[in-house]
């Protein structure tokens, strides 16, 4: 999963993209807004890497939505009314994409409302631990910057509470579970300011701060047994929040239909290949003839095989210059070596959705740290422990690093800014970061990487995941899917463990819409792929370019990128 604060800026080689005309005027117009756009949302700037803007907060409060919905409203009509034209192959994206982010925060901010329902909405740790620990300035100036931003949060959770109302239990839930995550941070905060002598100068304001966390705690707590807004979506807002957020080609259902017919093809594949396993794996114990059972039963004994619970954050870190070695050493994209991967354990605050994630630094700032946040095991029971590392077994752990890393998430962050702006980096596609590391998946699988009957199998059971996540957020959130049936779905018909599919059925009651991503986004690169392939031939078709054009247009929608590239 990609934690979106915003894509690094690498000093690759860029890729031949078209040569069209190339309009200042537009570039100015796109700088103007991206700068009233940080004074408007300081948390937003700081994520981009502008720690000028680290000493203010944006309360959520009505008066502050007021001025956000005429901020983008001005835009909107700005960019509508800018023609296509003079713009270049990149601008024209980049005017696509910016349209797009201001129809979709405009109905988000006066139609889908999650700012009312959602109380994990209102979290102000990220920015905190950003300001705190890059190293954008001393550390003095550092603390000095969050004594300011401090000394506002108490006015903050005053206007999240009275943004609140007919809550959802699950994120009240959600967010009474990160607010521990919360008053660690200002601990952090503590730490520091003690260290350089300004402890007993921001007491009064850090214990304000971590009254207002518990005032906001209390608060939850007072609407907890009300909670009673159902949290599913419903198809209408469903179908409009996709077409926001994947922007695909195809429409929600489409993508749907288009999942079952994937899934057919994946479950009949698996089930010759445990079939072939069976008697290696299992002995001579006649094969059931049911295909999810037999399928199941061979992958339960394959999943015995695991990391040490102890291991499991030393393991990921070990697999990342492997993944590069194999990269490098198939050719299949150019790397930058200069950029190191910080792998370490996901923050408190930050805890409760996923088991991993990229968490890049903003285009502003390419030379700090990209995180890959991995959930620590450490606080689990036994029985939680060995259900989660059966999950991620020694196939799928590797695995799920080609995803989340390399060539995933994080060989496309490399390229995201290598595009001639800043705006596919500060707004990338979602359906097009997730995409890409799913078929980053099929692509090692396809090169060798792992050969073994193993590996294939365990593959297949990864990418079924990748299908059934799209199955399981439509069925849930439009067509009224309850917890057993979406459990059946996840545990028997796609051999997740028990805690794997727990943790995704609450996913899905606490996001809607960003598991469809995966899939829809792949669908898309894959047929892109193939097209091409059968246009230039067997002899004709470059895999590696393939790669380095694709990804050097930047995290645009597929659908924009597809469209330039079969121009050629």
């Amino acid at each position: 999963m990609m934690k979106r604060r915003d894509f690094a800026a690498l000093g690759l080689g860029a890729v031949a993209l078209p040569a069209l005309s190339h309009d200042a005027g537009f570039d100015a117009l796109a700088e103007s807004f991206l700068e009233a756009l940080w004074k408007l949302d300081p948390d937003a700037a700081v994520a981009a890497g502008r720690f000028e803007f680290a000493p203010l907060i944006t309360p959520p409060s009505n008066a502050q939505r007021r001025k956000t919905g005429s901020f983008l409203n001005l835009w909107l009509n700005r960019f509508e009314r800018l023609p296509d034209a003079p713009l270049s192959t990149s601008q024209r994206m980049d005017r696509t994409m910016l349209l797009a982010k201001l129809r979709s925060d405009l109905w988000r901010l006066d139609v889908l409302k999650e700012w009312s329902w959602n109380p994990a909405e209102h979290n102000p740790a990220g920015p905190i631990d950003l300001i705190l620990n890059t190293d954008w300035a001393p550390e003095q100036a550092r603390v000095k910057a969050l004594h300011e931003r401090l000394k506002k949060l108490p006015g903050f959770y005053a206007a999240a509470r009275a943004s609140l109302s007919n809550v959802t239990r699950e994120h009240t839930e959600l967010a009474l579970q990160q607010a521990p995550g919360v008053l660690a941070v200002l601990d952090d905060v503590e730490s520091h300011a003690q260290q350089l002598g300004l402890g007993s100068l921001m007491r009064p304001d850090l214990d304000a701060a971590r009254a207002a966390v518990a005032g906001y705690q209390a608060h939850l707590n007072k609407l907890l047994p009300t909670a009673r807004r159902p949290w599913r979506l419903g198809a209408a807002l469903y179908e409009t929040k996709f077409a926001h957020d994947i922007q695909s080609a195809r429409s929600a259902r489409e993508t749907y239909e288009l999942a079952l017919a994937r899934r057919d093809e994946v479950l009949a594949s698996m089930h010759a290949q445990a079939a072939a396993l069976w008697p290696s794996v299992i002995g001579a114990e006649p094969p059931p003839a049911d295909r999810f059972a037999l399928i199941g039963l061979v992958i339960a004994k394959l999943s015995e095989r695991h990391v040490k619970r102890e291991r499991f954050v030393d393991e990921v870190r070990a697999q990342i210059p492997q993944l590069e070695a194999w990269v490098r050493d198939h050719d299949l994209l150019t790397q930058d070596p200069d950029k190191p991967l910080a792998v370490r354990e996901t923050p408190v605050y930050q805890r409760g959705v996923a088991v991993a994630g990229i968490e890049p630094p903003g285009p502003y700032r390419p030379q700090d740290k990209t995180y890959y946040n991995v959930l620590p095991l450490d606080d689990l029971s036994a029985e939680a422990a060995e259900s989660s590392l059966r999950e991620y077994n020694h196939w799928i752990l590797q695995i799920l690093n080609i995803h989340e890393a390399i060539p995933g998430h994080y060989t496309q962050l490399v390229y995201a800014n290598r595009a001639p702006s800043k705006v596919k980096a500060l707004f990338g596609n979602g359906a097009m970061v997730e995409g890409w590391a799913v078929y980053g998946e099929r692509m090692m699988i396809e090169s060798g990487y792992g050969a073994s009957p193993e590996m294939t199998l365990m593959y297949g059971k990864l990418h079924l995941r990748t299908v059934t996540n799209t199955l399981l957020d439509y069925s849930v959130h439009v067509l009224g899917m309850n917890e057993a049936d979406a459990l059946d779905l996840l545990m028997r018909q796609a051999f997740q463990t028990e805690r794997e599919a727990r943790g995704k059925w609450r996913r899905v009651q606490l996001t809607s819409v960003q598991l469809t991503s995966y899939f829809s986004g792949y669908s898309e690169i894959y047929a892109l792929r193939e097209r091409l392939k059968a246009k230039a031939g067997p002899a004709g078709f470059n895999l590696k370019a393939f790669h380095e054009q694709f990804l050097g247009y930047g995290s645009a929608p597929v659908r924009l990128i597809a469209a330039e590239m079969l121009k050629t």
